[in-house]
């Protein structure tokens, strides 16, 4: 077990169709292992347990405690994670960018340290929550939110509900718009996966990590090249979407089938919308469909990436984050 400052403690063009079944035409990058995978190891530097605080927050998903982690002073970003994350998907993230922000990165309901609400979960309860927790901690309106995976999916409900809240917003990989139409019995039969897998997945986590076929196999789905991301971050993954995750299956659930697509035109902040080229989990087509669909929206794809951008190019997302939040509106 990894615990080192422990955290609770000559290609041819292909065509291609994106989410909603256009066809693009779209050149294959050769894979590029420059800086994948490169850490600047600030985060195993840091004692995250003293920087994980609590807030009580009464929103559409009851009166629940919601951890997270604060750090650095400037304008404030929030951070969003995904469906089986936590904070800790924002390890690589978080020290660079509290150089020069306000960073606050929160456990979502029924994940990481936060537990189970006692309301149903839905993306529009999420997003409210989002946004109860956003006042809570005193994140005024200039307050730049990112969101990750289902965490982007949260974030435009936050958005689209209180379309002034916030000052502007990257989705990183963002579900939503790959799962609007998964209803009926490939919903239920999806879900049903997801819940049967978290226990088998729990038992063999240590032993995945400690091989590499294994832990290449483990990781597969989310990110590119797992062999090339350091032990202690899969370790720092594949705890907390294992062992605290206990609302996996019902967000699962609640995500498949929702469509929200006709709402993402009232989005009116300047939006970044970040993709990993290779991202099997979303793939890059629902990129297009974002851009199209989002007024102000500027498209950043990055090359020889998965579903996990910020962590399996820390330097590259890091440096498309500074950019945008320091460009004009």
């Amino acid at each position: 077990m990894f615990q080192p400052n422990r955290s609770d403690g000559g290609i041819e063009s292909e065509a291609v169709t994106d989410s909603e079944g256009l066809i693009m035409e779209q050149e294959p990058p050769a894979p590029v292992h420059d800086d994948y995978g490169v850490s600047d190891g600030r985060w195993l530097e840091i004692d995250w347990s003293r920087r994980i605080r609590e807030v009580t927050i009464t929103s559409e998903l009851g009166t629940t405690p919601v951890s997270y982690v604060e750090m650095g002073e400037g304008s404030p970003i929030l951070l969003v994670h995904g469906l089986g994350g936590s904070w800790r998907n924002w390890l690589e993230n978080i020290p660079f960018l509290s150089d020069e922000h306000r960073v606050v990165a929160l456990d979502l309901p029924g994940f990481g340290l936060s537990p189970m609400p006692k309301e149903p979960i839905s993306m529009p309860a999420y997003g409210d929550l989002v946004l109860r927790f956003a006042d809570a901690v005193g994140l005024g309106p200039d307050t730049y939110l990112i969101g990750h995976s289902m965490g982007g999916f949260i974030s435009t409900e936050a958005l689209t509900a209180e379309p002034a809240r916030f000052d502007r917003l990257s989705l990183v990989s963002a579900a939503g718009i790959s799962f609007a139409t998964m209803t009926g019995t490939r919903k239920s039969v999806t879900a049903a996966i997801v819940k049967m897998m978290i226990p088998v997945a729990a038992g063999r986590m240590e032993r995945n990590l400690g091989r590499k076929r294994l832990r290449a196999a483990s990781f597969a789905g989310v990110i590119a090249h797992p062999s090339l991301i350091g032990r202690e971050m899969l370790w720092e993954l594949g705890n907390y979407a294992t062992l605290r995750s206990p609302a996996l299956f019902e967000a699962a659930y609640a995500l498949g089938g929702y469509d929200s697509r006709d709402c993402l035109s009232q989005i009116a902040v300047p939006t970044q919308i970040v993709w990993g080229q290779q991202d099997r989990l979303v793939p890059v087509g629902a990129a297009h469909s974002y851009a199209r669909r989002i007024p102000d929206s500027e498209l950043s794809l990055i090359d020889d990436c998965g579903h996990m951008v910020q962590l399996e190019r820390p330097a590259r997302f890091n440096g498309e984050i500074s950019r945008f939040a320091a460009s004009p509106e």
